[in-house]
């Protein structure tokens, strides 16, 4: 008996379906393991020359040396006051907020990545010290790795931060909003894509500057609540008004009805 065309149609089929092409995805591109798991670790310190290259700071670097990388949950950053976290439970928290020269690094690279987007939110905070070169700093950089290509690349010292739109200000510190970036990378399906973050003090050991980020990967990051919580004495001005409202209306409908029963009699 002769196979059918749809016999032979299900053998193709079936055949193929014994080797599909798997793409890989980002690792914990949420840190919500409460962990860097997946993620490549760097540190070590700056006394100068610009601008800094995030890759000698990584493990087998030139700079390497104990990271000073972390992991945060929820709760108010005490400088900006926005969440530490964009949304659900950890981010990362590159540097950190002591001017001890340090410096920062955190990568992934994943290969043969074929999703149209990569997603990711950061924000950035960064105390004003020196010029453009010798100021402490950040780096995050999107590199397609298979066609040498930087996709995204934004970088600021605390002194270019200064007098932009982007940055607030809070004393003698810079910091932005949480920034959600959406990127089409549908012309480089296929292709191997590393993400770094640097954040670095400056290089006199006098003003530091720090970076958060969260919800890297192929979907955009739910919005969480980056707007900072009530004070204390808020919520209580808060209750009061509340509790004032509820007794004037109380005091207009005693009111209103002892005019009907004015009126009734």
């Amino acid at each position: 008996m002769k196979p059918t065309m749809l016999g032979l149609s299900i053998v193709m089929l079936a055949g193929l379906s014994t080797t599909p092409l798997l793409a890989d995805s980002f690792t914990n591109g949420g840190f919500e393991t409460g962990t860097l798991a997946g993620w490549t670790q760097g540190g070590g310190s700056w006394y100068g020359g610009w601008p800094l290259d995030a890759k000698t700071y990584l493990p087998g670097g030139s700079n390497y040396s104990t990271p000073n990388n972390y992991v945060v949950s929820s709760g108010i950053d005490p400088i900006s006051g926005l969440n530490k976290v964009y949304s659900g439970n950890y981010a990362a928290k590159v540097n950190d907020s002591l001017n001890d020269y340090s410096v920062s690094v955190i990568s992934q690279t994943v290969s043969n990545y074929t999703d149209p987007t990569i997603y990711f939110a950061w924000a950035a905070v960064l105390q004003g010290s020196h010029d453009l070169t010798d100021s402490d700093n950040f780096t995050l950089q999107l590199i397609d790795e298979t066609t040498s290509n930087t996709l995204y690349n934004v970088s600021y010292s605390s002194a270019s931060a200064a007098g932009t739109a982007l940055f607030k200000t809070s004393a003698d510190w810079f910091y932005t909003d949480w920034q959600v970036q959406s990127l089409d990378v549908s012309a480089f399906q296929g292709d191997t894509f590393t993400l770094l973050l640097l954040g670095s003090d400056c290089p006199y050991g006098g003003h530091a500057g720090y970076v958060y980020l969260d919800g890297f990967g192929a979907a955009p990051p739910p919005p969480g609540d980056p707007s900072p919580v009530p004070e204390p004495s808020s919520l209580v001005l808060l209750g009061s008004g509340t509790a004032f409202l509820a007794t004037s209306i109380r005091a207009r409908l005693g009111r209103k009805a002892l005019r009907e029963q004015t009126a009734a009699e």
